[in-house]
């Protein structure tokens, strides 16, 4: 759960009350630390907070602190948790505790923290090293042999322009410079570089004569649903597969929401569930846990070009 808090010189400032109960939960879950390695940073009416508060505190609020330097994220870090403490001490004086809408956010706030604490621990148990190279392996034989282009070319609007364009080249002009500048692509300033691209990563028109052409051939204009295409093949090549290493992160984040979606799967096919928001007849419709993205659909393949 992620709560953004407005910064100022004084300390970060508090948002939604659900952000108290949140960093309040947070310590359910919090391991015990060695006094050496977890020194007292200050104290508010006696209580202590620690390095490992604010370290729990960092985590919870990310995105607030992302711009700051290391030293004045502390500061506010810290800041943040005095001021808790003190206005949690003053709404357990208040008896805040004892409300209804107080309860329910905190059972939410308990559950989803039980939730998270379980499927990370799912999710670092599947993250083997055996694991991980089998879905590099079978990934990898998905890349491997496939045939990839590298291309350049010229868009423009209209065909008497392209025809203008290929006369250019016809008579020797260079190909990277008249990209530059003629063609209205955002990638006219590296020449016309599309770099290395599979047929599926193109529109049928223009993969159908980019892969047609032998390196240094340049074709004809070409039609398609951006405009007119000047293209020139500069490589072809069968694609390989990244080394493991450039793709691990993936891979690791891929393991562990699969385990994380067949663990959540396993549970509730053990469990009775009853839905009352909609017709008996669409109960077993309900959504599943969505599987994870395979690394070679989306990580570990390149982005889609125009």
């Amino acid at each position: 759960m992620t709560t953004s808090f407005p910064v100022t010189k004084t300390g970060l400032r508090f948002g939604l009350a659900t952000a108290l109960v949140g960093c309040l939960a947070l310590a359910l879950i919090a391991g015990p630390g060695r006094a050496a390695d977890d020194p007292v940073l200050a104290k508010v009416n006696g209580t202590e907070i620690k390095k490992s508060d604010v370290a729990m505190a960092e985590e919870e609020l990310g995105p607030s602190l992302a711009q700051m330097d290391p030293a004045t994220k502390d500061e506010n870090v810290l800041s943040f948790l005095i001021d808790m403490k003190i206005v949690s001490k003053a709404a357990e004086d208040k008896k805040v505790a004892d409300g209804e809408e107080f309860k329910k956010r905190l059972a939410f706030a308990r559950n989803r923290l039980l939730m998270d604490s379980l499927l990370a621990g799912e999710g670092k148990a599947a993250t083997t090293p055996d694991a991980m190279k089998k879905v590099y392996e079978e990934a990898s034989k998905q890349i491997t042999g496939e045939q990839e282009v590298r291309a350049r070319h010229i868009l423009v609007e209209t065909e008497d322009e392209a025809k203008a364009v290929k006369a250019e080249l016809d008579k020797g002009g260079d190909f990277a410079e008249l990209a530059k500048k003629k063609s209205k692509d955002p990638g006219s300033a590296d020449g016309g570089d599309l770099g290395f691209f599979t047929k599926e990563q193109m529109v049928p028109e223009f993969s159908a004569v980019a892969f047609s052409l032998e390196p240094g051939k340049i074709s004809d204009p070409v039609k398609s649903q951006f405009g007119w295409h000047i293209i020139k093949v500069e490589e072809k090549r069968n694609r390989k597969a990244p080394d493991f290493e450039q793709v691990k992160t993936q891979i690791e984040s891929y393991v562990t929401r699969k385990a994380q979606a067949e663990y959540v799967a396993k549970l509730r096919a053990e469990a009775k569930v009853e839905r009352l928001d909609q017709p008996a007849a669409d109960a077993s419709k309900d959504a599943k846990p969505a599987d994870a993205a395979k690394p070679s659909d989306s990580k570990m393949a390149p982005p889609a070009k125009k």
